[in-house]
C-alpha cells in the first residue's frame, strides 16, 4: 500500500482527499516575460513594434497573421514584448505636449490633460473595454467542441487588442485632427463636419480593429457581432451634425 500511496501523492489532490482548485474566472496579473523584458531594454524590439504600428494603419490584417506563430513558439496569444506599449505611451505624451502648446495650457494644464488621457482614457477605460471583450469572447464566442482541447481568450491578449485598436483611434482622433486644428478651432459648420467625421471614423476604426483581433483566434466564431456597434456610431454621427461639435467639447474638456 505504501508503494501505491507515494505516486498518488504526486498527483493533483492525490492521496490527500482534497479537491483540485477551481480555475479563476477573472484574470490574474502575475510576473511574466512581459514584465521581465520591461526592465531589460536591450531585449525590446522597437523596430517590430514600429512595423506593427505602420501596418495597423495600412493593412491591420497583416498584424494579426503573426499571432498564430507567436502562439506556437511562446505558448500564449498575447505579446510578451512591451515595446509597442512603450511607443504608444510616448506617442500619447508627445500628442498631449503638442496640443498643450497650441492651446497655451502651460505645465499644469499639460499634466492635467496627460493624466486624463493616459490614466483614465487609455489605461482605465482600456482595462474596462479589454475585460468586456474578454468576458464576451469567452462566454459567447467560443466554439464548444468536445474533440478539441478547450481554449480561452487571455485577458492580456484582450488588452493587446485594445492597444492595437486604440492606436488606430489615436491616429485619427488625435494625430490627423491636430493637422486640421486651424479649421477645427473655428465655429463654422465645416469645422463641425470635419471634426465629427474624424471622431466617427476613429470610433469605427477602433471597433473594426477589435473585430480583427478576435477574428484571428481560430477557436472563436461569430466575431462579426462586434461590428454591430458601428451602425450605432453612424447614427450618433448623423445626429451630431445638427449642432454638436464633438471635437470642440473634447478639446475644451482637456484644455
Amino acid at each position: 500500500m505504501s508503494s501505491l500511496s507515494e505516486p498518488l501523492a504526486l498527483l493533483p489532490g492525490g492521496g490527500t482527499g482534497s479537491q483540485p482548485r477551481r480555475r479563476r474566472r477573472f484574470p490574474r496579473i502575475h510576473r511574466s516575460a512581459l514584465w521581465r523584458r520591461l526592465f531589460h531594454w536591450r531585449q525590446l524590439d522597437f523596430e517590430f513594434a514600429a512595423w506593427q504600428m505602420l501596418y495597423l494603419l495600412v493593412s491591420p490584417k497583416r498584424v494579426y497573421r503573426n499571432i498564430y506563430y507567436h502562439k506556437q513558439t511562446k505558448n500564449q496569444w498575447a505579446r510578451d514584448d512591451p515595446a509597442f506599449l512603450i511607443l504608444q505611451l510616448l506617442g500619447l505624451v508627445t500628442a498631449t505636449a503638442a496640443y498643450s502648446m497650441v492651446y497655451g495650457a502651460g505645465a499644469r494644464g499639460f499634466l492635467k490633460a496627460l493624466l486624463q488621457l493616459l490614466v483614465v482614457n487609455y489605461l482605465l477605460a482600456g482595462a474596462v473595454l479589454a475585460t468586456l471583450t474578454w468576458l464576451v469572447a469567452n462566454r459567447f464566442l467560443r466554439h464548444q467542441n468536445v474533440h478539441v482541447a478547450d481554449q480561452q481568450v487571455e485577458w492580456l491578449y484582450a488588452f493587446d487588442v485594445h492597444c492595437n485598436a486604440f492606436f488606430t483611434f489615436f491616429a485619427l482622433a488625435y494625430v490627423v485632427q491636430f493637422c486640421f486644428l486651424p479649421i477645427l478651432m473655428k465655429t463654422a459648420w465645416v469645422s463641425l463636419f470635419l471634426g465629427n467625421t474624424l471622431c466617427a471614423l476613429a470610433g469605427a476604426a477602433y471597433v473594426f480593429t477589435t473585430y480583427l483581433g478576435l477574428q484571428a483566434l481560430p477557436f472563436l466564431h461569430h466575431q462579426e457581432s462586434i461590428l454591430y456597434t458601428i451602425p450605432f456610431i453612424a447614427v450618433a454621427y448623423l445626429v451630431s451634425l445638427f449642432g454638436f461639435n464633438v471635437s470642440h467639447h473634447l478639446l475644451d474638456f482637456y484644455f
